[in-house]
């Protein structure tokens, strides 16, 4: 069980490193993407907001670097806990639990990115889902939020002495 939370970790690890590192390699198609939905452009079903929308590319630049940050920190949070959990598997419970911390903290940023970011700001204030490219982007930030809880959720389990458990 040790040896499967360790793998899950690594994955999780390896989805949040990629979705920064295909924001950089696609950073024009990133910076449109994001461009169009704090822009608000396309809102015909809820035309009014309770804010305004944000059409300065500054400010958008800022807003996908924070993006890509975040979801860059949270790869190398989470493959630095994978990395001790690693190291831990065969040493004592309580060893392993506390190899779990940067696995966690990296899992809380990856869904403050994917359930904050982009479900709350992003849904919520931008309201996204009224054009079909924010509609599909919330809908994968779902399945990424909830995949991150539950791995989260697994490897903080309480580990057994015995090695097997």
């Amino acid at each position: 069980m040790r040896l499967l939370k360790t793998l899950l970790v690594a994955f999780a690890s390896l989805f949040c490193l990629l979705y920064g590192l295909q924001n950089l390699m696609n950073l024009d198609a990133a910076f449109s993407f994001v461009k169009l939905t704090v822009s608000m452009q396309g809102h015909e079903l809820y035309p009014q907001s309770i804010g305004p929308s944000i059409t300065t590319d500054g400010l958008i630049w800022l807003i996908l670097g924070l993006i890509i940050l975040f979801e860059l920190l949270a790869g190398f949070l989470i493959l630095r806990g994978a990395y001790d959990m690693f190291r831990a598997l065969k040493r004592d419970a309580a060893t392993f639990h506390k190899a779990k911390h940067f696995a966690a903290i990296g899992l809380m940023v990856a869904i403050l990115v994917w359930l904050g970011l982009f479900s709350a700001i992003g849904g919520a204030y931008f309201q996204m889902w009224q054009t079909a490219t924010g509609s599909t982007a919330l809908e994968g930030a779902f399945w990424y939020s909830i995949q991150m809880a539950v791995v989260l959720m697994i490897i903080l389990q309480k580990d057994s002495e015995d090695l097997i458990d």
